[in-house]
């Protein structure tokens, strides 16, 4: 028997999507939580250490799905981890996930990283060695030659050749394969509305990752092209920023998520290239920006299923900024409480990890936010947290 304790007198937020339960306690045992309920049900509480939170808030810890670990959000963040050395990237990785972690984000994705860099950094955290979220990881991103994010990823031309990436990566240690259907903002001569790799290269690496039992995510923004992401059989778009209503209708039809990432323009438009950014990334992050925020705002009232992801890592997109990403959903029309639901449960179920985190219940690890405020009445109180806990044990 490990050691108990009890956290009681707070709002709970669950991650299900139901109202919020005042005056609510849980139990923590073994980095898992054995029993949840309301203080007034609450029978003796013999040895366990108790931590009162009245009057605070307590929801899941943010699940992000789209993060970059190693990329470093300057004004060019692909300039620079060309420039630098494996290892140099690798130290930044161990900062960026204490960011992370510190701001809430307790378990997320990384679509993309060079070296391997990303399985050694997900190795350390499951090991101890090093502090963060835990996390999946994909590897290098598979691109055509020249594609969006060559420079970082594998390039591979024809079936053949995208069929030997994908296993190159899941013998490598990948979680999850990452696709390239379009080209993208931050890659210089490429067009973000473009298709890059065909319909029959990327059903080859997704038969190889389901082969293996693992899913896939297609970076896809140009309407032909998350089309063939679809009908190759992705399990995740990723950005969405061109989605027509025939689009919309397959995503429903083949049950396919979307990850919007609306703060990786925003950003980009809001700093400028005053900041550094290149000209060529501004100019497309404005191109693309109210087509994004439409393009979302239809799927979401259609129905298609959405986790919180904001492509942390791309020009000051920070590590530690997924609540903006929560407040740019509400402000394109989505409910603050479908919001909070995209950020913990959505993202669990996309990346698979649902039975064990994404909702406060028992049986699940404890990883949770303490807020002072209601994130429903105000989002804010997200980038302002009382405490964070992390398998049962507070984050300091």
């Amino acid at each position: 028997m490990g050691k108990k304790t009890l956290y009681k007198g707070f709002t709970l937020i669950d991650g299900n999507g139901g109202a919020p339960q005042e005056n609510s306690y849980f139990v923590v045992e073994d980095k898992r939580i054995t029993k949840v309920g309301k203080v007034e049900d609450l029978q003796a509480t013999g040895n366990m250490e108790v931590v009162d939170l009245t009057r605070k808030y307590v929801m899941p810890g943010l699940i992000n799905a789209h993060v970059h670990i190693t990329l470093e959000p300057v004004g060019d963040p692909f300039g620079l981890i060309n420039r630098e050395s494996t290892a140099k990237t690798a130290v930044r990785g161990v900062v960026n996930l204490k960011k992370h972690l510190q701001a809430g984000t307790t378990f997320f994705r990384d679509l993309g990283a060079p070296a391997g860099i990303d399985f050694a950094l997900r190795d350390a955290v499951n090991e101890g060695l090093i502090e963060g979220p835990q996390f999946l990881a994909a590897g290098k991103c598979i691109s055509m030659t020249g594609g969006h994010g060559w420079s970082i990823g594998r390039e591979a031309d024809g079936v053949d050749e995208v069929r030997k990436a994908a296993r190159e990566q899941l013998k490598a240690g990948a979680d999850l394969l990452k696709i390239m259907a379009t080209g993208g903002v931050t890659t210089p001569g490429v067009e973000p509305g473009s298709p890059q790799l065909t319909l029959e290269e990327m059903k080859a690496a997704v038969e190889e990752a389901h082969k293996a039992g693992k899913k896939t995510a297609s970076h896809a923004q140009g309407t032909q092209g998350i089309k063939n992401a679809i009908l190759a059989g992705i399990d995740s778009i990723e950005h969405g920023i061109f989605l027509d209503d025939e689009t919309i209708e397959l995503m429903l039809e083949h049950d396919v998520y979307l990850v919007p990432t609306l703060v990786a323009p925003y950003f980009i438009v809001e700093y400028g290239i005053e900041a550094g950014i290149p000209q060529y990334a501004v100019d497309k992050a404005k191109a693309v920006m109210d087509a994004h925020a439409e393009s979302f705002t239809k799927a979401y009232k259609a129905g298609v299923k959405i986790a919180m992801g904001t492509d942390a890592g791309t020009p000051f997109n920070f590590h530690d900024g997924a609540p903006h990403e929560l407040k740019l959903m509400v402000q394109a029309g989505m409910s603050p409480m479908d919001a909070l639901v995209s950020s913990t449960k959505a993202g669990a179920d996309l990346l698979g990890i649902l039975d064990d985190y994404g909702t406060l219940e028992e049986g699940k690890f404890a990883d949770f936010l303490v807020l002072n405020e209601n994130p429903l009445d105000n989002l804010d109180t997200l980038l302002n947290l009382h405490s964070v806990y992390k398998l049962g044990k507070k984050v300091k």
